[in-house]
């Protein structure tokens, strides 16, 4: 086993690693640029050092700037999280290069499944149903002309990487050269890599994933299917394990496939093999994410086990301390994305100064932060500030307690995702299940997506002045049962810390 690790991240993942190598014995190294030298994952290490100025590509990305540290810190290892360096093949080969251990995929898998179009030959060979489309290195006119043939509507993605960037979705003809151009151009800028392909476009399908672990000895297992199509502009936001839709055979066959195409990518650590559902529920591959996911937390909570101690465990070379028969689900988790962002102004990112803090708690809460109370959550980075994520005997008992959680968690200083989530927990469509990737634009678009903070406190002082004036109406005078009357903003205040 490794005696110390390095972990090229930032943020809720980089203390998500930083504790399970505490639990593990393990000495940890942060790495940070100028931006984030108070956050807390800086605070939470055993080392910490800088590694460039605040954007990303001259600090979280700067591959000679990491592996320098990891040589003078002494690291046998590198996390890279994910995001940044942990899908990057060539990051990988340099670990592998340098004698550190990549606690991921070897550089080749990265290689074979990072790339949307090889991954998509192998699945084929491996028998693996993959959504109808080309996957050629098509110039523009081959693309029009292709979609045309496969039938619209169509979806147009960059070839190397995800996240919805270099996505778009055509529904008519004279739509395809400007929504072309528009994919070539934002893969370009997000990957440094214009090419894209094409699918066809299934209507209202879910988004299911299934998690893979393979160690090196070649054993590789599936722990279960997360459902992952509360999704907005193709970013998941919510995530819950299991899917309300899948039963033990569907699971199984879709577990089934997930192993089978890893283990013909030789693939080795954790991954995820994601999948598109339709109404038949007949399920396609659609990408593998060669890293740990955002939403691992779920699975986690699920099956009991500890997705990064597992990974660690396999980088160092160790088979795997588990069987397929030995993984059980048990109840359900589901997890909401915190952003720092303004879900009444259609989600624009709020950088700034945390000014309060209250964080839920309670049993089958758990929540996974980089946020601490006079935070300064800066413009560089990705917005997300924590994961929330609750536990439950059945679906409904998760999406009850995370009402609960949500009720309880205050941010000021900032706007944050929050008053989004309490709404989509309380709408009985997602409390049925019935969610597909077409949920939010259908439930929420044009209208707010719950009480906004600033309504509330409006209403709050218009309450506290109406009783303030009714009181002093009825009395006749500026005292009522012997006590002076609360001015209007003191009783406000009351009020608000009363709610609160």
């Amino acid at each position: 086993m490794f005696s110390k690790i390095l972990i090229a991240n930032r943020g809720e993942i980089a203390i998500r690693v930083i504790r399970a190598c505490r639990e593990l014995g393990i000495a940890n190294v942060a790495v940070f640029s100028e931006a984030d030298r108070s956050s807390l994952h800086v605070r939470y290490a055993d080392e910490a050092y800088c590694v460039g100025p605040p954007p990303s590509a001259q600090s979280y990305l700067n591959m000679d700037a990491i592996l320098e540290v990891a040589r003078r810190a002494g690291a046998q290892a590198i996390h890279p999280g994910y995001g940044f360096l942990a899908e990057n093949a060539e990051f990988a080969g340099r670990c592998e290069a340098a004698g550190i251990a990549f606690i991921g995929p070897p550089s080749s898998a990265i290689r074979a499944m990072g790339s949307k179009t090889s991954a998509r030959r192998l699945a084929t060979e491996a028998g693996v149903p993959v959504v109808p489309g080309a996957i050629e290195n098509l110039t523009d006119a081959e693309v029009e002309r292709r979609a045309l043939e496969i039938g619209l509507p169509v979806v147009i993605k960059a070839a190397a990487g995800g996240g919805g960037k270099g996505m778009r979705v055509v529904q008519t003809a004279a739509d395809l050269p400007s929504a072309i151009r528009a994919a070539r151009s934002e893969a370009q800028s997000a990957f440094a890599d214009s090419a894209i392909y094409l699918e066809r476009y299934l209507t209202a399908p879910r988004h299911i994933e299934m998690q893979i672990l393979a160690d090196r000895h070649g054993h590789t297992i599936y722990l279960g299917e997360r459902e992952c199509s509360v999704q907005r502009r193709h970013q998941k936001v919510i995530e819950e394990a299991p899917s309300p839709i899948v039963d033990p055979a569907l699971r199984g066959r879709m577990g089934e496939a997930a192993v089978r195409l890893a283990q013909a990518a030789g693939y080795v650590n954790a991954g995820t093999m994601e999948f598109l559902v339709d109404q038949d529920r007949t399920f396609y591959f659609l990408e593998m994410n060669t890293r740990l996911q955002v939403e691992h937390p779920v699975t986690e909570m699920v099956t009991g086990l500890d997705l990064v101690k597992e990974q660690i465990a396999i980088a160092a070379g160790e088979p795997l301390r588990i069987r397929q028969e030995d993984v059980v689900i048990r109840g359900a988790a589901i997890e909401c994305r915190i952003y720092a962002e303004d879900p009444f102004q259609n989600f624009v990112p709020s950088p700034g100064r945390i000014i309060g803090l209250r964080e839920p708690g309670g049993g089958g809460v758990r929540i996974e932060t980089g946020i601490y109370e006079g935070y300064e959550v800066p413009v560089y980075y990705d917005p997300l500030i924590a994961k929330l994520i609750t536990w439950g005997r059945d679906r409904l008992e998760a999406a009850q307690r995370m009402r609960r959680a949500l009720m309880e968690y205050t941010v000021h200083g900032i706007k944050t995702t929050i008053p989004f989530h309490q709404r989509v927990m309380a709408d009985p469509e997602f409390l049925r299940g019935d969610i597909d990737t077409t949920y939010i634009d259908r439930r929420f678009a044009g209208r707010p997506h719950a009480w906004d903070e600033s309504q509330r406190d409006v209403a709050l002082v218009a309450a506290a002045i109406h009783a303030y004036l009714r009181d002093q109406a009825r009395a006749g005078a500026p005292s009522r049962g012997g006590r002076a009357a609360e001015s209007p903003w003191k009783l406000a205040a009351r009020q608000a810390a009363l709610r609160r």
